[in-house]
């Protein structure tokens, strides 16, 4: 496995584990057995699939990641005025609980990757709201370092990074994801964060949480943004590396070089809030009821879980999303509003929903 691995890029340094060859489904034994996709590209999908131990609850699920061990890591946002819940907890492929930790992001938990950095694996977490900081952990939870708003950037109210609260704003900090740079040799390649509810900057960070430099800020696209939510590094065969930005409010993919220069836009999106890979597919969860995967040339060639005229229409009659709230009226095989999504290492997919009770799917390979 290469250095550089993350909780997403391991999964390509596997790609000798082969895909399961799609089974020969009857409609109707498709529709009994719940399984929803298109051709190769279809799933069982197992909603509400971990299950937290009776002391703790699911407050708006957020993020996902995998390790090397195939083991899930799910933050949710939690609640400020419960600060010794924990907003990280970790289950193995099947579901069952490991462990939890993470009381300090308590009502700001938001985003996390897991990283191999050498022989060592890492776990990257972004809290926003009232928290307002970065960290580095290990994958059970001790702190290597933590970092709040990079005030060196000049892109931040003044106060903002030792005064932290929940006040948004283009000045202020609100992290939501990470990404990371190829290694360069034995040197670690540099850490990509996206400043998604705050100031529509992308910074760059050394491995050591050492500020360097960052791009972007507010616009219509081709190199600003509306709401960056997710960021990922693309480097699938057949194409140089590039980093990959859902911007979300404009409902497009933008792509840079890894020295941050806009390069392309693609669109056809319903606010698209992350992107993975898993050999040459990339998987985009938009917030909009649907989870899109495309090829190697961004084109999308399955939809899986769509419920957007639903949802749309009852945005339209009240004026917000209301069933995120409702969970009497979520479907089985429909996603209300996916906030992130991950493959594991067998090209299964893992879905966290920005939900009011917080819900996380696992679509397995048909």
């Amino acid at each position: 496995m290469k250095n550089q691995a993350n909780r997403r890029r391991f999964l390509q340094a596997s790609a000798a584990i082969a895909v399961a060859t799609p089974a020969i489904f009857t409609s109707k034994r498709t529709a009994a057995q719940g399984v929803i996709g298109t051709g190769d590209l279809r799933f069982t999908c197992q909603h509400l699939f971990p299950t937290l131990p009776e002391k703790y609850s699911w407050q708006t699920t957020h993020n996902v990641a995998v390790d090397p061990d195939n083991n899930l890591y799910v933050i949710h946002e939690g609640k400020e005025d419960d600060p010794e819940h924990p907003s990280i907890f970790v289950f193995d492929s099947e579901g069952k609980f490991i462990r939890a930790f993470g009381q300090q992001f308590q009502g700001g938990g938001h985003g996390l990757e897991v990283r191999v950095e050498g022989s060592t694996q890492f776990l990257y977490v972004t809290a926003y709201q009232q928290v307002k900081s970065i960290a580095k952990m290990s994958l059970t939870g001790e702190v290597v370092w933590e970092r709040n708003a990079p005030m060196k950037s000049g892109k931040y109210a003044e106060g903002e990074a030792e005064h932290p609260e929940r006040k948004w704003g283009r000045d202020r900090f609100m992290p939501t994801n990470f990404a990371f740079l190829p290694d360069q040799g034995e040197v670690l390649g540099d850490v990509l964060l996206a400043d998604g509810y705050g100031s529509y900057q992308i910074h760059r960070y050394d491995s050591d949480g050492n500020w360097k430099s960052c791009f972007g800020g507010v616009g219509k696209g081709k190199g600003t943004f509306n709401l960056p939510h997710g960021i990922w590094v693309d480097d699938r065969d057949g194409g140089e590396p590039e980093i990959v930005i859902a911007d979300r409010a404009n409902n497009t993919l933008q792509t840079f070089s890894p020295d941050g220069a806009y390069q392309r836009t693609i669109d056809g999106f319903g606010l698209p809030a992350n992107v993975d890979t898993y050999q040459d597919l990339m998987l985009v969860p938009e917030l909009v009821a649907r989870v899109s995967i495309l090829d190697r040339n961004y084109n999308t060639i399955s939809t899986v879980g769509d419920d957007r005229d639903r949802i749309l229409a009852d945005k339209e009659k009240s004026k917000g999303f209301t069933i995120r709230t409702k969970e009497d009226q979520w479907q089985q095989g429909k996603f209300v509003h996916p906030h992130d999504a991950c493959f594991d290492r067998e090209g299964n997919i893992y879905v966290a929903e920005w939900v009011s009770t917080g819900r996380v799917s696992k679509l397995t390979r048909a």
